[in-house]
């Protein structure tokens, strides 16, 4: 059996904008689909990687749940 390909770095969080991964760029579904999906398919994301991670912010955000609930409540009034 030969290993499965993946752009993991193991940064594992994801852009809330953009719904990427900030250290590979894969989506939820596709890191949880990664080892049922063809070897076509992980082909096909893996081409779109380098576009997408252009798009996410740079520097992951790591917010207390304090510090969340502060940023909402300021951003809804």
């Amino acid at each position: 059996m030969s290993a499965i390909e993946s752009p993991c770095i193991l940064v594992c969080s994801i852009d809330d904008k953009t719904g990427y991964c900030f250290g590979c760029g894969r989506t939820r579904g596709e890191i949880a689909a990664w080892l049922t999906m063809t070897p076509a398919d992980r082909r096909a994301v893996m081409e779109s990687l380098p576009a997408r991670l252009a798009t996410v912010e740079r520097r992951p955000r790591r917010e207390t749940r304090r510090a969340r609930l502060a940023r909402e409540r300021a951003e809804r009034a």
